[in-house]
């Protein structure tokens, strides 16, 4: 798999340090087993990676229980681009088009377009057999997403992860391809193996979320609007509050 220059786990922040050196500024460091962007931190010198590997250190064993970090290139130009994939469980996978999930809030997706605009027919094309290659050496049964990080400075990609489930973005795939994912899903987990056939992409399919917070309180998640004319935080998100 295409992967970004970077480290292996490391044991301190000297040795954080000595990659940085070998990779090159601006890196990223990352938690290993991090989730939601939690410790995710771009490092522009030695001084700022310095600051923040205790830092993310910190954050990684609070959140998920491992303090694992490692350091990668940081693209400063990137695109978040995933590959929509089924397969079968005995090798065979078939590409069910590409989406891209490059508008984001705090490291989570906020819209989803399907397929990804203006991405290089070369670029799609190569990024489509990598993730159908991954897949099929692994045997990969049922639905599942391959993620790559697209630099647009450089016309090349390299491998984020895969989703190994339905994503709450399929149903823009589903309206670009005309296929019901969770319908072949159930079909599989039934015994039946055959698999679609590589589908033509018709149409723009986007998908929005919303992402509610509270402007008074420093942008916290909020799950609710308060509307009491009399209230002082009338124009926030208040916290516990029910809809009007």
């Amino acid at each position: 798999m295409p992967l970004l220059p970077g480290s292996g786990l490391l044991d301190d922040v000297e040795h954080a340090v000595a990659e940085a050196r070998g990779t090159g500024y601006p890196v990223m460091l990352k938690a290993t087993s991090g989730g939601g962007g939690i410790g995710l931190t771009p490092c522009a010198d030695e001084a700022e990676l310095r600051q923040a590997f205790g830092r993310v250190r910190r954050l990684a064993e609070a959140n998920f229980g491992a303090a694992g970090v490692y350091l990668e290139r940081f693209v400063a130009r990137a695109r978040h681009v995933e590959v929509q994939v089924f397969g079968d469980g005995a090798g065979g996978v078939v590409g069910l088009g590409d989406r891209d999930c490059s508008v984001q809030r705090r490291n989570q997706k906020i819209v989803e377009e399907a397929p990804a605009p203006d991405l290089p027919d070369d670029v799609r094309a190569r990024m489509h057999r990598t993730a159908l290659d991954l897949c099929a050496a692994v045997a990969y049964r049922s639905a599942g997403t391959v993620e790559f990080v697209y630099d647009v400075d450089r016309r090349d990609f390299a491998f984020l992860e895969v989703n190994t489930r339905l994503q709450v973005e399929h149903p823009v795939t589903e309206a670009v391809t005309g296929l019901d994912l969770v319908a072949l899903m159930l079909r599989l987990a039934r015994g039946e193996t055959a698999l679609p056939d590589p589908p033509a992409i018709r149409g723009h399919a986007v998908e929005a979320r919303v992402y509610a917070e509270d402007p008074v309180l420093d942008h916290r998640p909020s799950p609710a609007w308060s509307p009491a004319p009399s209230s002082p935080r009338a124009c926030g998100w208040t916290a516990g509050s029910r809809p009007g």
